[in-house]
């Protein structure tokens, strides 16, 4: 009787367990999938490209413990893994790819992008009453660092003839590119600052919100490009906000959470369903430019997206060409969010590229340096 009830309790748990690595093996082909579909006509989709690392870490957890187990369900999840391979990349890599580059050519240009958060944290990861304590050190670590062009988003000052003054005096013979909104404390809004003189600035306004994309045409050497420094749509939610109110749901105290809840679904669904449309007018803007183009900023969106997917067609991921380690930039959720890339045209080699662990903002900064020495025909 006790064998009959023993092989019973072990059939319920073969099945339920091959359920289980079913359900989850799906999940994460749809994530593998999602970055395909626009967005407009499939917001939800985004969702699952957003859970890629946590999909991927279960099916992890689920080979493992098959294997354990010495099950044959164990290739549930191994078949759905092995594509994660030339994907995994995005998120980590094993050894600095640029080091070998960097041997034979020298780099002609060293870029910045740092979304700076407004100025409003210390390096203690707190909250500072005077942003100008932050911009400080944001000061000091990039002029230590002497790059030759900076993306900046994000950028808060009283108003833009203060922010004008004060960026010239703390970058003086860097050239300045920028656009602001008015905000009710003052402008925001994106700073491009280059040591090269720009030919050409503009900027690509996207309806309906204060974020935006500008861009700079340079010349280095006998190379001319485009430089777009994009701050795409943001979520706008908190995740510490978020946190308590999962928490506060766990523990029954429904008062207020489902509010919260609906709340941040739907600046989530109008958060993606803007990217796209922001994404294509300035992959329309690069068609119909003239020199080829490096795009860089705060995307707001994982390497897992339709919009990493779009704006990196026919262009290098720096952290994949010459990052370390994990590429994560957004400093709430590292080791594993990475949303701030710079992308360059397959023409140009990618010497190397850093994420600056420093918590002057809720963003860490993308420090990439490239070769402009093989130059096509323009």
């Amino acid at each position: 009787m006790a064998r009959k009830e023993e092989k019973k309790k072990s059939l319920f748990l073969g099945i339920t367990s091959r359920f289980l690595m079913t359900v989850a093996a799906g999940l994460l082909v749809v994530s593998y999938v999602s970055m395909f579909f626009n967005p407009v006509k499939a917001w939800f989709m985004t969702l699952f490209g957003l859970l890629f690392v946590p999909l991927w870490l279960l099916n992890a957890f689920l080979f493992v413990w098959a294997v354990f187990r010495r099950s044959k369900a164990a290739v549930i999840p191994l078949v759905v893994l092995i594509p994660s391979l030339l994907i995994v990349g995005r998120y980590y890599q094993f050894s600095k790819k640029g080091d070998e580059v960097q041997e034979e050519k020298v780099a002609d240009a060293k870029i910045i992008s740092y979304n700076v958060g407004r100025y409003r944290l210390s390096s203690k990861k707190t909250r500072i009453q005077d942003p100008s304590v932050c911009l400080d050190s944001v000061d000091s670590y990039l002029r230590r660092h002497n790059p030759d062009i900076v993306c900046l988003q994000e950028v808060q000052y009283p108003s833009d003839e203060a922010m004008k003054k004060d960026l010239s005096a703390r970058f003086p013979g860097y050239d300045l590119e920028y656009f602001v909104f008015p905000t009710n404390d003052g402008c925001y809004g994106n700073v491009t600052l280059s040591r090269t003189r720009a030919i050409h600035k503009g900027k690509i306004d996207f309806e309906g919100t204060s974020n935006i994309a500008i861009y700079a045409d340079y010349r280095i050497g006998e190379r001319k490009f485009r430089v777009y420094n994009c701050h795409l749509q943001s979520y706008n939610i908190s995740v510490s906000r978020l946190a308590n109110v999962l928490m506060r749901r766990i523990s029954g105290d429904d008062s207020t959470s489902n509010a919260v809840l609906r709340d941040t679904e739907q600046k989530m669904k109008s958060s993606i369903l803007r990217r796209p449309r922001q994404v294509e007018a300035v992959l329309s803007d690069i068609e119909n430019s003239p020199y080829e183009a490096i795009v860089a900023g705060d995307f707001n969106d994982t390497p897992m997206s339709y919009t990493y997917y779009r704006l990196k067609r026919g262009r290098k991921d720096s952290f994949v060409e010459a990052g370390k380690g994990f590429g994560a930039t957004y400093a709430l959720l590292r080791p594993f969010v990475r949303i701030d890339y710079v992308l360059v045209p397959e023409s140009i080699s990618v010497t190397s590229h850093d994420v600056g662990k420093v918590y002057f903002s809720d963003h860490f900064p993308v420090i990439t340096t490239v070769s402009l020495e093989n130059n096509p025909e323009q």
